[in-house]
């Protein structure tokens, strides 16, 4: 077989591979609230997310293309027709980015695939070509989008609860919670289907970066096939459920009640929507934790524990550097064997 068609093979693989992996770690975010409040039981839960899941997946592109061509130009990682160097690149970020998904969701700490996969595509890429191959346009867009998404969530989930604050001061606080238990369910499938429409994506920009770069596809339009099976894949994923990372975001952060889910809930599902609109990847698991430490903050600036809340945002620093590191790495090592 010929060695470029068995890496794009390879990428296709572990792309899938990778949207699996992102099901079951990622998922958890968008339904965490609704099973700590006990709207939802963690099957039925886990069972919602993963339609709603494949459901967004199928439904947007434009974040899959924005991955495929705005951090490296695909078209130019290639020296000659027949040099593998793009496909070991896009190999080596997949391995990377797995790698950190699997450990981090073994310990329970909700990191971002999105940072992981970005920071491996860009540290492959500069092992393979130097600095001058990452297209710095699309990279730094990208990046304010990772970088500003987690503020706006933090300050739109502290005004989504000051609201609910004033509306329903007045009412029945066991009425109250048991109809925010009913709209959780309504949050937690709108969570979970703007989750698909920007996270299933990035798997799709990888395997049509590939493409691009084995020479099999000559634009950057994400093929029928593409995503279909990563929508397949992000649902299967969902379906196994991230049960320790539902622990450490929906309880460890904060004592949530339904109220503050539903806040939580349409916080977040807003800013994940809202970029998935503008073609932008963000971090799920940065919207969604940040929007519980606005919800908190709001009701009660102590009832946040900020101890864990640093513990992730420790690990959203590393994510990147360390991705990138480690794409490089494996990179060198696959071109050595390749």
């Amino acid at each position: 077989m010929d060695i470029i068609l068995l890496l794009t093979i390879l990428v296709v693989i572990f792309a899938l591979a990778f949207d699996f992996i992102n099901g079951f770690h990622d998922t958890a975010n968008a339904i965490a609230t609704s099973v700590s409040t006990r709207a939802l039981p963690p099957r039925v839960a886990v069972l919602l997310a993963a339609v709603m899941n494949f459901i967004g997946a199928i439904t947007f592109v434009g974040v899959a293309k924005a991955i495929a061509k705005d951090i490296v130009d695909p078209f130019s990682l290639n020296a000659t027709a027949d040099d593998t160097t793009g496909t070991i690149v896009i190999l080596a970020a997949l391995l990377s980015a797995i790698t950190w998904n699997l450990l981090t969701w073994y310990f329970g700490i909700p990191s971002s695939s999105s940072h992981t996969l970005i920071g491996s595509i860009a540290g492959a890429a500069i092992a393979a070509a130097g600095f001058n191959i990452l297209n710095y346009s699309g990279f730094s867009s990208i990046l304010i989008g990772l970088i500003a998404s987690p503020f706006l969530a933090l300050a739109i989930g502290f005004i989504f609860m000051s609201l609910f604050k004033v509306l329903f001061k007045n009412l029945n606080l066991y009425r109250t919670n048991k109809g925010f238990r009913i709209v959780q369910i309504i949050t937690a499938a709108i969570q979970s289907f703007t989750h698909g429409t920007n996270d299933a994506q990035k798997a799709m920009g990888i395997i049509t970066m590939a493409l691009i770069a084995a020479g099999l596809q000559t634009d950057d339009e994400v093929q029928e096939w593409v995503r279909i099976a990563c929508a397949i894949a992000m649902g299967l994923g969902t379906s196994i459920g991230g049960y320790k990372i539902i622990k450490t975001v929906g309880g460890k952060i904060m004592k949530i009640r339904p109220v503050n889910g539903v806040a939580a809930d349409l916080a977040s599902a807003s800013i994940i929507f809202g970029a998935t609109v503008i073609h932008l990847p963000v971090s799920t698991t940065h919207v969604i934790s940040s929007a519980i430490m606005g919800v908190g903050s709001a009701q009660r600036v102590k009832g946040v524990k900020w101890g864990v809340a640093r513990k992730i945002v420790l690990t959203w620093l590393i994510t990147m550097p360390i991705s990138a590191l480690m794409a490089a790495i494996i990179f060198l090592v696959l071109n050595v064997i390749f």
